[in-house]
């Protein structure tokens, strides 16, 4: 596995302008894969937009090493950075604590007369989106306390799709302090991530040994 981060060129508007939607930035991702994979088959990757000290980030975890020049593509010119991921993964056990953020899509399903599976809906307050992550937290392997985490990102992003009706998704960034409590779980929610829409921007979450 590998993780690779850009630093994105906002300053040059001209440059960016295509980043008007969560679309956009999917189709970026791709494209710096595009070369390593056969017959229209993509590789499984995860990504999401970081912001550390005012400035945006594109951050990227793959099985393939992404093509830089198409990495830089919106980017700052020799800001992008490739590093292997398998160190970190293979060196997850029980009892350890991390310090993480993740990015994801606070959703849930309401029924309807219509569907049985019901309607997908946003969680809207911070309450909410709170919950969403305490409730997962066990399943995918990781003990939570919600005093150890907190929201530092909520948003709607809009999203375009080709002849469909454009829609907002939302998108919630938490950070704090987590501890694994089954390995094979957590290392799963690493590289497969966590919850819906990894395709446009949620899913991801990273860890830093405490």
């Amino acid at each position: 596995m590998y993780l690779s981060r850009v630093q994105i060129d906002f300053l040059n508007r001209r440059k960016t302008k295509d980043l008007s939607h969560l679309g956009a930035y999917h189709n970026w991702v791709e494209s710096a894969f595009r070369k390593f994979e056969r017959d229209n088959e993509r590789t499984r990757k995860l990504w999401r937009i970081d912001t550390l000290c005012g400035k945006k980030y594109l951050l990227i975890l793959s099985n393939e090493k992404p093509d830089i020049q198409a990495l830089e593509k919106y980017g700052i010119e020799n800001s992008a950075q490739t590093k292997s991921y398998d160190k970190l993964i293979n060196s997850i056990e029980d009892g350890k604590k991390y310090r993480f953020r993740a990015t994801l899509n606070p959703v849930h399903s309401i029924k309807t007369e219509k569907s049985n599976r019901g309607r997908i809906v946003p969680h809207i307050t911070v309450e909410q989106q709170m919950k969403f992550l305490l409730e997962r937290a066990e399943k995918n392997g990781f003990l939570l306390d919600d005093k150890d985490f907190i929201i530092v990102e909520r948003d709607f992003k809009l999203l375009k799709k080709s002849k469909q009706r454009d829609i907002r998704i939302s998108v919630v960034s938490y950070e704090g302090l987590l501890t694994v409590i089954n390995k094979d779980l957590f290392i799963n929610s690493l590289i497969l991530g966590i919850g819906r829409e990894k395709a446009y921007g949620c899913g991801m979450i990273t860890v830093i040994e405490v």
